[in-house]
C-alpha cells in the first residue's frame, strides 16, 4: 500500500468510527469505506446559504430559485 493509499485509509476508519460509533468492516480499503460510509448516510436536502456579505449570484447553487422568482412562487 502506497503512503496516500496508507492515509486515505487511515482517514476513512477514523471517519467511519466517528459516523457509526462502531469499527470498519474487516479488509475495506479506503475507498471502499468512504463509498459505504456516503451511502449509509442520510440523505440530506440543500440549504441555500444566505448571507449579507455575499451577492446572490454567488450563492445560489444549481436549481435554486433566486430572490427574484422565490417570492412568486
Amino acid at each position: 500500500m502506497s503512503p496516500r493509499e496508507s492515509k486515505i485509509h487511515e482517514e476513512a476508519v477514523a471517519l467511519w468510527r466517528t459516523l457509526f460509533s462502531e469499527p470498519p468492516p474487516e479488509g475495506a480499503e479506503g475507498a471502499v469505506l468512504l463509498d459505504l460510509a456516503a451511502r449509509r448516510l442520510p440523505e440530506e436536502t440543500y440549504v441555500r446559504l444566505r448571507s449579507p456579505f455575499l451577492r446572490p449570484s454567488t450563492i445560489v447553487g444549481p436549481g435554486q430559485p433566486t430572490d427574484d422568482n422565490a417570492l412568486s412562487g
